[in-house]
């Protein structure tokens, strides 16, 4: 049986600093367990102690809002997988770029599910605040962006 989504990998880069390493081995964790392993226990104890800035428009802010938002995510889309394909690391900003999918047969297709820019700032090892872009790829990730999209549960700037 293959796992749902692999171990987020990435090269750590010569030019990046102990403290962007460190920035991203702290967003690594994040993601892992929020996204891939869905330990929303583990994300509250590792990460629940920060003020969590979210501006990305459709999330609440805050680590409930957000474990709320993912938790509902995965029990709608069982299959959901968030594959991260590149780690930029610029001082206290990390950034992932993942393709996520909601079916696991499209893993892998450049053509299905969406082109995600991920990027949060780090503080001391916590993540306090959080941006993104989303791509849809293809018609159906285009019609259910547009069918899910528009609504605001937060009152930060996307910038």
């Amino acid at each position: 049986m293959q796992p749902r989504t692999p171990a987020i990998e990435y090269r750590t880069q010569d030019h990046w600093t102990d403290a962007e390493r460190e920035n991203v081995e702290a967003v690594a964790e994040f993601v892992r367990l929020l996204m891939i392993d869905h330990d929303f226990d583990a994300v509250r104890s590792r990460f629940g102690n920060a003020s969590y800035v979210q501006h990305s428009r459709g999330i609440p802010d805050g680590i409930e809002g957000l474990i709320d938002y993912v938790a509902t995510l995965a029990g709608r889309f069982p299959e959901y997988a968030y594959d991260v394909k590149s780690v930029l690391a610029d001082g206290d900003h990390i950034t992932f770029q993942s393709h996520a999918t909601i079916r696991a047969k499209h893993r892998g297709d450049e053509g299905k599910g969406f082109n995600i820019i991920d990027t949060w700032r780090v503080v001391d090892g916590q993540i306090v605040e959080h941006w993104d872009a989303i791509q849809p790829l293809g018609l159906s990730m285009r019609l259910l962006a547009l069918l899910v999209g528009g609504r605001t549960r937060n009152p930060n700037s996307i910038f």
